[in-house]
């Protein structure tokens, strides 16, 4: 969350005159700038991640399954354009934000306030690198996996259209600011293009223990799937723009969810002889690697302290691709498990959400610039809520604890379903 400024659009404010303008374009050469240079990425942690994500992943894939080999050889050749990808995108971010920063995209940590970090300019909206990376990255997998035939050519490009329309969407919000009720309803706008290209099954499997009482095992909902898929798209990026507040919050959540669509993914690929399931696993892991990648070139700039702020442009991006990787992956139900903190913390802001009690324009916590603790509000939020019941604590500690707790609800997830296979469905 960030407290952006704006260039003044007061028209009583005189024109400059040719002078001014000079020094004005002096002013904005990066060679007299007076702007502090972006901070280096933190590779090393990132590296660290990409090593703690990479031994398992490649024991699932190599190792625990026996993966049809045209299958794994397209994972493998995704996998080596999303790293492409995370490179691509630690190389842009730097350049991008003088761009932001010339155009007065920028915006103060409210959470330094008081501090010398609070009084630094942080480029804003840098989730629109990582989303033209994603796009051009998953354009190109298409000349190695898809033929002009290929059954799941027009849903893979309605996927995309519907991340790119909803990157869009977010850009101009970080822009025009957008008021909150309009927000809900932009990713029903960028779902349409999914919803109208979407071929795929509308039925559900019955719950086996209540098969005797409704007398069937599926069940065709028709255009309430449907229905049901657009409100899952609203709430995945809407959730994930309103969990929010910390350096490295909104991409570290991605990056954990995404990891864990990832693993569940390969491990239902390698268990399942039906091979429509596994294309459709297969598709969802095709989107989401680019995620995982690029991502974590962000985070490598937005880990605490963070030196770029990625904006609605981003956790609208983010959402978005989560909620398309599982309605085509067909494991809605496993993903809004894997939501579980984000279900709790709007759960939580509902009574500010809709007017009962009073909603500030930032709910964070209230910082102390002389402990540099952070305290918890009565917000409505996880992040005041995390506050409230574990005390006072720094800014990274408490990212830390929200993204673990983030890895254990995924973990739950995993494990639930290892208790009820056979018994719920």
């Amino acid at each position: 969350m960030t407290a952006r400024k704006r260039a003044s659009a007061n028209p009583s404010v005189k024109e400059p005159s040719p002078k001014e303008i000079d020094k004005i374009h002096q002013s904005k050469s990066p060679i007299i700038s007076d702007d502090p240079p972006l901070a280096p990425p933190k590779t090393g942690f990132i590296f660290k991640l990409v090593l703690f994500f990479s031994v398992p992943y490649l024991y699932l894939i190599f190792y625990r399954y026996k993966i049809d080999i045209e299958l794994r050889r397209s994972i493998i050749i995704n996998a080596g354009l999303s790293l492409a990808g995370f490179f691509v995108t630690l190389w842009m971010i730097p350049v991008a934000s003088r761009y932001v920063i010339r155009r007065n995209l920028f915006g103060y940590d409210i959470n330094k306030r008081g501090t010398p970090q609070g009084a630094v300019k942080v480029p804003e909206s840098l989730g629109i690198v990582v989303g033209i990376s994603f796009l051009v990255l998953a354009i190109a997998f298409q000349y190695f996996n898809f033929t002009s035939d290929s059954n799941w050519l027009v849903e893979y490009n309605a996927a995309l259209a519907s991340i790119c329309f909803m990157t869009l969407l977010g850009f101009v919000d970080d822009v025009l600011d957008v008021p909150w009720r309009v927000k809900l309803l932009l990713p029903s706008f960028a779902a349409l293009p999914l919803l109208m290209a979407y071929a795929g099954h509308t039925t559900i499997i019955i719950p086996k223990p209540l098969i005797p009482y409704l007398g069937m095992d599926v069940l065709d909902l028709g255009w309430i799937y449907k229905l049901y898929m657009g409100l899952l798209a609203v709430f995945c990026t809407n959730s994930i723009n309103i969990h929010a507040g910390l350096n490295g919050l909104e991409v570290g959540q991605t990056v954990v969810i995404s990891f864990a669509i990832l693993v569940h993914n390969v491990m239902q690929i390698g268990a399942s002889t039906d091979p429509e399931y596994k294309q459709a696993h297969a598709f969802s892991t095709y989107l989401v690697q680019p995620l995982l990648a690029t991502s974590l070139g962000l985070l490598a700039f937005n880990w605490y302290p963070s030196s770029v702020f990625v904006g609605d442009t981003y956790t609208y991006f983010a959402g978005m691709t989560m909620a398309v990787v599982g309605i085509l992956g067909h494991f809605s139900e496993t993903l809004l498990i894997f939501f579980f903190p984000q279900v709790l913390n709007f759960l939580l802001s509902l009574p500010q959400l809709f007017g009962f009690v009073a909603c500030p324009r930032h709910r964070l916590p209230r910082f102390d610039p002389q402990s540099g603790l952070l305290t918890g509000t009565n917000d409505g939020t996880l992040v005041n809520f995390f506050l409230r019941i574990f005390g006072r604590k720094t800014e990274k500690s408490l990212c830390t604890y929200l993204l673990v707790f983030q890895g254990v609800s995924c973990c739950f997830c995993f494990l639930l379903r290892y208790l009820l296979t056979g018994w719920y469905k």
